[in-house]
């Protein structure tokens, strides 16, 4: 489920950035997140009615929300990164790229976890390592080039601290006697995104808005809410699969980077990208390495 919804937010994200600024899409997604949430932490907080369920939010001091501040400087550092290499890229790239942060998690793990990789992973790694190297060949009919398109390393550094991030989070979402910190996940959502908006509007106004006649105009438009509510969405589904016992960050990131696939088809059906045949040849070898993975962490 987040996979599909994760898809649909990178599709409404892509049309929310077409000849727009970026700065103030991303103020925007962030505030519409935090309004999405701050009737859980509001009702949490003053009443009884959420208590025991899924939707409610625990409340804590700065010992507890230090970890959640840090969340939200990870996870915007790689959005800024994402949502500018996104405008100036066709989504049938970025994709791909995003699809290899599951192998960026698993070499995560195999150095600060201390995990190994056995022989499956490893062909699924230098699939995903060769499907790179091919796709900059994609990119090059496009006048794209890998080694010194700089949309190209803000697309690569967006993925590697999202897979930073996905490493967090199971490091907060794990319980205390299995080496994490226990948090409460909607804690963590709620507040991260609170804190991002917060993040974001001091960079709205220190450095869009003194500049903001001579850069892209920002306009309006309807696909900003659903990048907010599929976000949302996702990850909450997300943040939900990574609170069950014994769950594997490692297969949760492979499963939820599946979303290329649907990012792909909307990249093909509504933008008319090009090279179409070259890039899925480039996406199954990623997702057959994604396979190799899930077969390596059985």
């Amino acid at each position: 489920m987040s996979a599909a919804l994760l898809g649909c937010y990178d599709s409404f994200k892509k049309q929310a950035l077409r000849e727009n600024a970026v700065i103030p899409v991303l103020f925007l997604n962030t505030l519409f997140c935090s309004l999405i949430f701050l009737p859980f932490i509001l009702f949490s907080g003053m009443t009884d009615v959420l208590e025991g369920s899924v939707f409610q939010v625990t409340s804590g001091g700065w010992e507890v929300h230090k970890y959640v501040v840090l969340k939200a400087l990870i996870v915007l550092s790689s959005w800024i990164l994402g949502y500018f290499g996104m405008k100036h890229l066709p989504l049938t790239i970025v994709g791909p790229i995003n699809a290899t942060r599951p192998v960026m998690v698993l070499l995560g793990a195999l150095m600060v976890f201390g995990e190994r990789l056995n022989g499956w992973q490893w062909l699924g790694v230098l699939l995903a390592v060769v499907s790179f190297l091919m796709l900059s060949r994609s990119g090059k009919k496009e006048g794209i080039d890998f080694k010194h398109d700089h949309w190209i390393w803000m697309i690569v550094g967006a993925a590697a601290l999202g897979a930073v991030s996905g490493l967090y989070d199971k490091y907060l979402m794990a319980p205390v006697e299995s080496g994490g910190v226990g948090l409460n996940r909607m804690l963590v959502q709620s507040w991260y995104n609170i804190y991002q908006c917060g993040m974001m509007l001091v960079l709205l106004v220190l450095l869009w808005w003194p500049k903001h006649r001579e850069t892209t105009p920002f306009h309006w438009h309807w696909s900003i809410v659903f990048v907010s509510l599929f976000l949302s969405l996702a990850d909450f589904v997300y943040f939900y699969s990574l609170s069950l016992p014994d769950a594997m960050i490692s297969i949760v990131s492979m499963i939820r980077r599946g979303s290329v696939v649907v990012s792909f088809l909307f990249g093909a059906a509504f933008f008319h990208e090009k090279n179409l045949k070259a890039k899925a040849f480039d996406l199954a070898l990623v997702l057959l390495g994604m396979v190799f993975l899930y077969i390596g962490s059985k």
